[in-house]
């Protein structure tokens, strides 16, 4: 079910907004060589503690997990894209590290995600990065009344495309609200003009991600974390985005 929040709902929205995107700048600052993921995560877990917030991941077991989740950060790297569970892994110079985190503050939610480089960074993961970056920023242009989910899903297809990128359908972006996941799904392609009408009120979490060379993935043993087929790198780039009457309200705007 779709659900419209009303103004004064958006607003109390914020403060989750600014409490993800306030941890998720801390670990893009903490990724560096040699750190480790799990330290990431309870980097993360301490500072929902302090802010007396809600993991949204640590017990989510949705029909694709093989396991409650069981941290509260994903941390994806290189050639996994999505899902990454944080495990006992030391960042290497090069690394290119996917941070996707969501959180409840007073009982609402937002998420979002930011790929980061440690170290020497490759000009071609820049690019792949850039590209997720570019089709976000698309993607949340479209995000007004009056036009519709594929002007969204269609933004971030073309920014792709054009980029010589393949697009994979099977996970995108969706509501957001009280829980975590919830309608419309919102897809990474799509066709301008097509679908539901966007109304003020909806707040959707869009999160373009990309594989340099395919658009195909597989699923580690760990039950969680998605890796692309054929070893190359990802990138992903995701907010939480609010539609209302006049300009998108970015709610995890970071700096």
């Amino acid at each position: 079910m779709i659900e419209l929040r009303t103004q004064a709902e958006i607003e109390a929205m914020r403060p989750a907004g600014r409490f993800v995107a306030s941890v998720l700048e801390r670990l893009a600052a903490e990724t560096r060589v040699g750190i480790n993921l799990l330290d990431l995560d309870r980097i993360a877990h301490e500072m929902i503690r302090e802010r007396g917030a809600e993991s949204c991941y640590i017990d989510y077991h949705p029909s694709f997990g093989a396991m409650p989740f069981g941290k509260v950060l994903c941390t994806s790297v290189n050639d996994a894209v999505l899902h990454g569970l944080p495990h006992d892994y030391r960042v290497q110079d090069g690394d290119v590290v996917s941070l996707d985190f969501a959180a409840s503050v007073d009982g609402w939610v937002a998420d979002s995600a930011i790929t980061v480089i440690a170290g020497t960074a490759r000009p071609e993961d820049e690019r792949l990065i850039a590209t997720t970056q570019e089709a976000l920023a698309a993607a949340i242009a479209e995000a007004r009344p009056g036009n519709r989910l594929g002007d969204v899903s269609g933004a971030i297809g073309a920014v792709c495309h054009d980029a010589g990128y393949t697009v994979n359908l099977e996970f995108g972006g969706h509501g957001v609200g009280h829980t975590m996941h919830g309608d419309p799904h919102v897809p990474n392609d799509g066709r301008r003009n097509r679908g539901l009408k966007l109304r003020p009120g909806l707040v959707i979490a869009i999160e373009p991600w990309l594989l340099e060379s395919t658009n195909r993935i597989r699923t580690d043993p760990d039950g969680w974390t998605l890796r692309s087929v054929d070893g190359s790198r990802g990138a992903h780039s995701e907010h939480t985005v609010a539609i209302t009457d006049g300009d998108p309200i970015v709610l995890t705007a970071r700096g």
